[in-house]
């Protein structure tokens, strides 16, 4: 079942969209505190998210930004200010695609499912690995573990996507620091020991405990 996320401060449409998609068997969260959209964005973790521009507090353009830096979630800007520049604009800020108000919502929905079936069914072989029921999506860098997901950053989703395709391997710290810098050199081990430590403790955060172990002197494995 895909998750949407509306960002839409008219409650008609948001609840009339809401209830269509619900029928197709789409899960649906709707935002009502416009100052927590990035929080409950994170807690949602959806699969698609549909922006309005005019929005309460900032407008949509800043909402997509600010999860652009965190996710790479399809994102629909809905609006009925659908000019030139604010497709352009929309397009600039990270979205994945406009669609003008009024719209029919078959419309909608036909481009939620070809914006789904590009990112996640055609990358669904590659972008999933399960190891010792943790699940990584290196499409979303989102680690799952007994219904609890966590985000990463670009260089944790680095190292686990290394250590996981070579898990029960050990991974020597030359090759994760190649890996993240595209280079071993002139770059201080400590830092490559800093984002290590980090993933470990967001790994700890949703319950998964010494999954990446150290080799001493060696490297990692999981």
């Amino acid at each position: 079942m895909y998750k949407i996320l509306i960002v839409e401060d008219d409650s008609v449409i948001a609840q009339n969209i809401a209830d269509y998609l619900e029928k197709w068997s789409f899960e649906v969260k709707i935002i009502e505190n416009f100052e927590k959209v990035v929080s409950d964005f994170i807690k949602f973790q959806p699969d698609l998210v549909l922006m309005d521009i005019n929005l309460p507090f900032y407008d949509g353009y800043y909402y997509c930004e600010e999860i652009r830096k965190i996710a790479k979630t399809p994102i629909i800007f809905i609006s009925s200010a659908g000019d030139d520049m604010n497709i352009v604009m929309a397009v600039t800020v990270g979205a994945d695609d406009f669609i003008a108000k009024p719209f029919k919502l078959v419309v909608l929905k036909a481009k939620i499912d070809a914006i789904l079936r590009r990112v996640y069914n055609f990358n669904s072989e590659n972008n999933l690995i399960v190891h010792k029921d943790v699940i990584f999506d290196s499409l979303k860098d989102t680690v799952k573990y007994q219904e609890n997901v966590i985000e990463l950053t670009k260089n944790e989703s680095k190292i686990l996507y290394l250590l996981l395709e070579h898990r029960d391997t050990i991974v020597t710290r030359d090759e994760l620091m190649r890996s993240l810098w595209e280079s071993d050199h002139f770059v201080d081990e400590n830092t490559l020991s800093v984002n290590v430590n980090r993933l470990r403790k967001k790994l700890e955060q949703i319950g998964i405990e010494d999954f990446i172990v150290t080799k001493k002197g060696r490297g990692y494995l999981v």
